[in-house]
């Protein structure tokens, strides 16, 4: 064992490990068990290397102007941003040790990567972890950085890393509903309006008011970075720079943006943007419309495959035992799945519209939760668009005989007739249908309101699908 000390006391840390005092405090006050993402732990990492990138910058040139200055030797800055290359990796995520439910505006999130990046920057250069009086986690691993800028500046990293993902996920999701509306164009069906039959429709038109809703879902979330990109990062406790160089302000974000691709900008008034978060309000609002969104699809889509509705007009295919009991028994898991999804998104919205209005005065307490549930949303909604697209859609087969059967003996085709013969003989034709238990064909043939000819004419796909009728279409 090694012994630690910070301003509280000491601590006992096993001597292998790359986390110190402070993550050993932190993980002691907060005993949860829910794993920090590690999408932001990375993210964490890359802030911290555009930082030492940055520091060398601004060493060179301090030594050029003022050589009595006392700066960091090159070797600890290398080491540092070894290391920090590492864990931007996703390695030595294991001395992470800090829950993500937590208190302290991700102080504890940012002191943990400091003692995991000082430890393996120690060993780097042959010392033992906790040799701080070589590299210190918090005089150099943290040198003009505050938790304020880095935490907030990285969960912004992480979250664009994702909407990137989430953009390509929404597309292939749409490509393979847009398949189905090609395929079905022509599919008749019966539109329903309030679970009741209504007027003639097809499969194909139903599938469309998907894509289209998914295309939103896409616009929406392309136009998420221009909210999230402007950062903190520079600003220090609370966005005035204290204490860190003009040089490092002006240089650390332009740093960061080469290191990660992304159009991270730093924010004009910095303290804004360390006080108030409603930009992630906002986007976590675009994640919430396309929850609502796949809610609806594979509500609709379980609906109609469903016993209930009783019409195997729409089979889901089969992807897992149903029930222990019940032999044979297949359960509608996927729909249900993106159902379950939706809703701890919706959760998570409210979660953080609350906590982002919690914030005080010049700084938000629980960015920890509110980037842990912006994360959350984004990979929940990552996993629902793939099985949705891969499980449900992909294999969704429709019985267009039964679709086009049970239209054709609805009493709510006759709608279609309207403009023909009249609102109160389509009213017969209908009654006869419900009574007799006909088609619409029949009913005709006994109330004789058309010709034949003429009738299969008007039900035509292309015919019922148009956008309202001419005067032209009434000629006999």
């Amino acid at each position: 064992m090694r012994i630690e000390k910070d301003f509280l006391g000491e601590q006992p840390i096993p001597d292998n490990v790359l986390y110190g005092i402070h993550s050993l405090r932190a993980k002691e006050n907060f005993p949860d068990h829910t794993p920090f993402h590690l999408e932001w732990y990375k993210a964490t990492a890359l802030v911290k290397q555009a930082c030492y990138i940055s520091y060398r910058n601004f060493k060179k040139a301090a030594e050029d102007q003022l050589p009595s200055m006392q700066l960091m030797d090159n070797v600890v800055i290398d080491a540092l941003e070894q290391s920090a290359i590492e864990v931007s990796q996703g390695l030595h995520a294991e001395h992470f040790i800090v829950p993500a439910i937590q208190g302290g505006a991700g102080t504890s999130i940012n002191l943990n990567i400091n003692e995991i990046i000082t430890n393996r920057a120690l060993i780097i250069l042959g010392h033992k972890p906790g040799d701080y009086h070589i590299i210190d986690p918090i005089e150099q691993a943290n040198i003009y950085q505050s938790t304020n800028d880095v935490i907030p500046t990285s969960l912004k990293v992480a979250v664009m890393k994702l909407l990137t993902l989430l953009e390509e996920s929404i597309n292939k999701l749409r490509g393979k509903v847009e398949e189905l509306e090609k395929q079905h164009l022509n599919t008749l069906r019966i539109a329903y309006t309030q679970m009741q039959e209504a007027v003639p429709s097809t499969y194909g038109r139903l599938f469309s008011t998907y894509s289209e809703a998914l295309s939103r879902d896409w616009w929406r979330v392309s136009k998420c970075f221009e909210r999230i990109k402007v950062v903190n990062l520079g600003g220090g406790a609370i966005g005035t720079g204290l204490s860190i160089p003009r040089f490092f302000i002006m240089e650390v974000v332009q740093e960061l943006q080469k290191l990660t691709g992304l159009p991270v900008t730093r924010g004009e008034n910095l303290q804004d943007a360390t006080a108030n978060l409603d930009a992630l309000v906002e986007v976590h609002a675009i994640l919430k419309s396309h929850a609502v969104n796949l809610e609806k699809m594979v509500s609709d889509i379980r609906l109609l495959a469903s016993d209930v509705a009783g019409y195997n007009e729409i089979e889901i295919p089969k992807k897992q035992v149903g029930s222990s009991i019940m032999p044979g028994k297949i359960n509608p898991v996927i729909p249900e799945f993106v159902i379950s999804v939706a809703h701890k998104v919706y959760a998570n919205d409210n979660l953080i519209t609350s906590l982002c209005a919690q914030g005080c005065l010049d700084l938000n307490a629980y960015l920890p939760i509110i980037g842990h549930a912006m994360i959350e949303s984004l990979k929940l909604l990552l996993a629902a668009d793939e099985t949705a697209k891969n499980n449900l859609f992909t294999g969704l087969k429709i019985n267009s005989k039964v679709a086009e059967s049970r239209l054709f003996h609805s009493p709510a085709i006759t709608t279609a007739l309207s403009p023909y013969i009249g609102y109160h003989k389509a009213a017969e034709l209908a009654n006869e249908m419900k009574v007799s238990g006909s088609d619409i064909f029949a009913g005709n043939q006994k109330l004789h309101l058309l010709d034949e000819n003429r009738l299969k004419e008007i039900l035509e796909p292309q015919n019922l699908l148009k956008m309202g009728y001419s005067i032209r279409d009434n000629e006999q």
